[in-house]
């Protein structure tokens, strides 16, 4: 017990830990330092990262969250497998091999899972750097799928890109990744001032209004729909009143009325209030899609044991509408898991924003959180008939090289963040001015645990 110094009571130990002011000088004041406190200069430098001028920037890292980890690894191999089950009878039949369809799968899902390890061991901070440059190069693809010599147009809309021998891309999946990362730089320089009208609402609708009227004009309303929510939320939680979400609100069915609906989409709309009245045409997804849910029952009829297996009576079975072929083959159980991780995700994403280290990670990851999660909710809705026909992917599961990619990856910024999450009071002094309620700050409160006193080690 020798190795552990009682500490000293009585009025020496208050005299020790009381500071002392003197005034050496007329109008200074100095503060003497009492025992075993750090200077000034060397505190202030283990806030900001440097020390005394020569220090470089050190990175607090921690494992990261692995619940984000497991529920993205978990949700893509149970995407690789269903897109087999529900594609191999008809890539047999259409091209003599069944795996036409999965094994491209495979791969992308082998590079994204490259992609997310090599974005979680990149310091996240970085993409201010790119941030802009990446939103122009997505406008830039964005406007390229309107070139008819380069775009692919499927169903009468034009969302991918192709050129010479490389595979086809899909710029809006791009898109969404780049204005999330660019929104989040600009939030967070912004601060208070986005709940003002023109130092806020304004360059925020220039900035955002751009990728989803390209979008829009594809057409895929149900992507522009994504984006829109997911800008939306990361505008809020930036500090955005609600009168400006009124605002933006009205805009929006303003430039719905002026700009117009297209008839298929207006049809879809009529469809998902009746979808009985055109049971073999505008209806047939919506039915079939709740017939597979229905024969499913609880446990579902068994992997690859599905009656619409293959798109031979559910179009787009590995794609749109695969949560309804996992639904057949794995019944409410296997439905339910799949909600269930991406919830997981879901208090994972938020959990890793409320504890960010600064704002912009922060934002970062409401950004990422709020476009994965919305979208898996309009993909759902659709199947079980909540929401119209949107076209959308399921993240993770569905058929898809540029999509899965992107997903990976910006898990991979989510595990990046996580890797210096920090539990901070609230009440500390040095705790980032942005972080709090009210006042048009940004509304992520820090850690609500409270204060441990700390107390001297007596021996025994």
């Amino acid at each position: 017990m020798g190795l552990i110094r009682r500490s000293p009571s009585g009025s020496s130990a208050r005299a020790m830990a009381r500071p002392v002011a003197v005034r050496p000088g007329p109008g200074r004041v100095t503060r003497r330092r009492p025992a075993g406190e750090l200077p000034a200069t060397e505190i202030d430098g283990r806030r900001s990262g440097t020390k005394a001028k020569v220090d470089v920037l050190r990175r607090e890292l921690h494992q990261p969250d692995w619940s984000i980890l497991i529920s993205v690894v978990a949700l893509a191999s149970i995407g690789i497998l269903m897109v087999y089950s529900s594609s191999a009878m008809r890539a047999y039949i259409q091209q003599d091999d069944t795996l036409a369809i999965v094994g491209p799968q495979i791969l992308w899902a082998a590079l994204g899972v490259l992609a997310m390890l090599v974005m979680s061991r990149v310091d996240y901070r970085y993409l201010r750097l790119v941030s802009l440059p990446a939103y122009a190069v997505a406008i830039v693809l964005l406007i390229l799928v309107f070139v008819p010599s380069l775009n692919r147009v499927v169903g009468g809309s034009a969302r991918w890109i192709v050129i010479g021998p490389l595979p086809a891309i899909h710029p809006a999946e791009i898109a969404k990744l780049a204005l999330i990362v660019y929104l989040a730089h600009w939030l967070a320089n912004r601060g208070r001032r986005i709940a003002a009208l023109r130092s806020g609402t304004v360059p925020f609708l220039l900035i955002a209004l751009p990728v989803m009227a390209l979008i829009f004009k594809e057409p895929d309303l149900g992507t522009t729909v994504v984006v829109a929510a997911t800008a939306f939320t990361m505008f809020f939680v930036a500090g955005a009143r609600l009168w400006q979400f009124g605002a933006l609100g009205l805009l929006g069915v303003l430039a719905a009325i002026v700009v117009g609906l297209r008839e298929y989409q207006l049809e879809r709309i009529r469809t998902f209030l009746d979808p009985w009245q055109d049971p073999l045409g505008a209806g047939f997804h919506t039915i079939q899609g709740l017939l597979a849910l229905g024969l499913g029952g609880i446990f579902g009829s068994g992997l690859g044991e599905s009656k619409l297996a293959g798109g031979l009576y559910l179009p787009n079975a590995w794609n749109d509408f695969i949560f309804a072929i996992i639904g057949e083959e794995f019944g409410f159980v296997g439905a339910a898991a799949v909600v269930i991780g991406f919830l997981v995700l879901a208090y994972a994403g938020i959990r890793t924003a409320l504890r960010a280290p600064d704002t912009f990670g922060a934002l970062l990851a409401v950004g990422i959180t709020a476009w994965l999660c919305v979208q898996a909710f309009i993909n759902i809705g659709v199947v079980v008939a909540l929401l119209p026909v949107t076209g959308i992917t399921l993240p993770f599961i569905s058929a898809g090289g540029s999509s899965l990619i992107i997903s990976f990856a910006a898990a991979g910024i989510l595990l990046s963040i996580s890797r210096e999450t920090v539990e901070q009071p609230s009440e500390e002094p040095d705790a980032p001015a942005d972080r709090g309620r009210g006042n048009g700050r940004t509304h992520l409160p820090g850690s609500r645990r409270r204060r441990v006193a700390s107390t001297p080690i007596e021996s025994a």
